[in-house]
C-alpha cells in the first residue's frame, strides 16, 4: 500500500498538535479529482488551524492547508483528466476536509480551476488565497469606478500576503499606491512592488476618529478591519471604495453613516472562499495576466513540509513578509 507524509492536527485534551505523521489513499476523503499536490502556501487560516480555540477546523484530526496546486492523477470529473494541472482554494480545505499540506489530495471538481497558461504551479501558490483576494479586491474596486485617476489607493497589512500582492498588482495596473505598514524597515520592500508611498499604520488609528475627515484615497484594500477601517471610510474620497478582506486588526468598527450617505463611499466585503465558479476562473485567468505581479519570484520564500510544526506559530507572530510557500 503506498504510503506518504504529510501534516497532520489533531486535538487532544484541548490542545492541537501538529506533526508529520504517514497516511495512505485510504485516509483521502471522498471526491472526483485526486491530485499530486506540488505546492500549498501559509496562510493565516492555515496557523490559526494549528492553534488551539481558534474555531478556523470545523472537527480534527484534520491535514491543513487551505490552498494546492498540483496534477491530476485519476479523475471521474470530465471537466479534468490525468495530467492536468490545477488549482483549489478555499471552499472546505484544510478547514472541514483534508488540505494541501500532503503530497496527495482528493477534492470535489467543482472547487478546481483549470491552470491557466503563463502561470506554473510553484507561481499559483505564490499567489494562493492572498492573491486571490487581493485579485478580487482590485476587481471590485474597478467595477465600482476606481480608476487610476482617481486618485491614491490605499493598501494595509502591505507586507503580508495579501496587503503586498494588492500593492503589486495597483502599482502593475497604474495606480498610484500608498502601503500602510507596521514594518517600517520593510519601506524598500514595499517601494520594489510598486508602492508610491509608505505610511506607518499607526497613522490610520488617530485618537479621535471623526465621522468625515479630509479626504486622502480614491479607494482602500484593506485585509486588516477594525479600528482603521473607521478611519479609512472618514477619508475616502467621494464615489471611493474600500474593499475589505480580514479582520487582524479586529472585528468592531466604530464608523457612521457618514461617509457612505455624505460621500457616496462603498464598502464592499470580499469573499474568496465561496466566490462563484465563474469570477473564480476569470481572476485567475488574470492572474495569469494583467494581474501577475512582476516582483512575484522575489515576494516568496519556499519551506518544505517538515519545516511546518514551526513555521506555523511563527506565522501568527507577524515575523512574516510576503509569502510562504510549500514545496510537497
Amino acid at each position: 500500500m503506498t504510503t506518504f507524509r504529510a501534516l497532520f492536527a489533531e486535538e487532544v485534551d484541548g490542545q492541537v498538535h501538529a506533526n508529520i505523521r504517514e497516511m495512505t489513499f485510504d485516509d483521502l476523503p471522498e471526491g472526483d479529482v485526486t491530485i499530486r499536490v506540488a505546492y500549498s502556501s501559509v496562510n493565516y487560516k492555515d496557523a490559526l488551524a494549528v492553534k488551539a480555540g481558534s474555531r478556523v477546523v470545523k472537527s480534527y484530526p484534520i491535514v491543513p492547508g487551505i490552498d494546492l496546486a498540483g496534477t491530476v492523477v485519476a479523475s471521474r470529473d470530465s471537466r479534468f483528466k490525468e495530467g492536468d494541472g490545477v488549482i483549489a482554494t478555499g471552499y472546505e480545505l484544510g478547514v472541514s476536509r483534508h488540505g494541501g499540506y500532503s503530497p496527495y489530495a482528493r477534492v470535489p471538481g467543482d472547487w478546481l480551476v483549470p491552470l491557466p497558461a503563463g502561470l506554473s504551479l510553484k507561481e499559483a501558490m505564490a499567489l494562493g488565497t492572498a492573491g486571490f483576494t487581493a485579485a478580487l479586491s482590485v476587481h471590485r474596486l474597478e467595477e465600482l469606478g476606481v480608476t487610476p485617476e482617481k486618485g491614491p489607493v490605499l493598501v494595509t497589512g502591505a507586507t503580508g500576503g495579501v496587503g503586498s500582492l494588492a500593492v503589486a498588482m495597483l502599482s502593475g495596473l497604474g495606480y498610484e499606491v500608498v502601503a500602510s505598514t507596521g514594518k517600517m524597515a520593510e519601506k524598500a520592500f514595499l517601494r520594489s512592488l510598486g508602492a508610491k508611498s509608505v505610511i506607518h499604520r499607526a497613522e490610520l488609528v488617530p485618537e479621535k476618529i471623526r465621522p468625515l475627515d479630509t479626504q486622502r484615497w480614491a479607494g482602500a484594500v484593506d485585509p486588516v478591519g477594525g479600528r482603521s477601517l473607521a478611519y479609512i471610510l472618514s477619508a475616502i474620497k467621494y464615489g471611493g471604495v474600500v474593499a475589505v478582506s480580514g479582520l487582524a486588526g479586529g472585528t468592531d468598527v466604530p464608523a457612521t453613516v457618514h461617509p457612505f450617505i455624505l460621500r457616496g463611499v462603498s464598502l464592499v466585503g470580499i469573499d474568496s472562499v465561496y466566490c462563484p465558479a465563474d469570477l473564480r476562473r476569470h481572476l485567475w485567468q488574470r492572474m495569469a495576466g494583467d494581474l501577475k505581479p512582476a516582483m512575484l519570484p522575489d515576494m516568496c520564500r519556499e519551506v518544505a513540509l517538515e519545516e511546518l510544526p514551526d513555521v506555523l506559530p511563527a506565522f501568527l507572530e507577524s515575523r512574516h513578509v510576503g509569502r510562504l510557500i510549500v514545496r510537497l
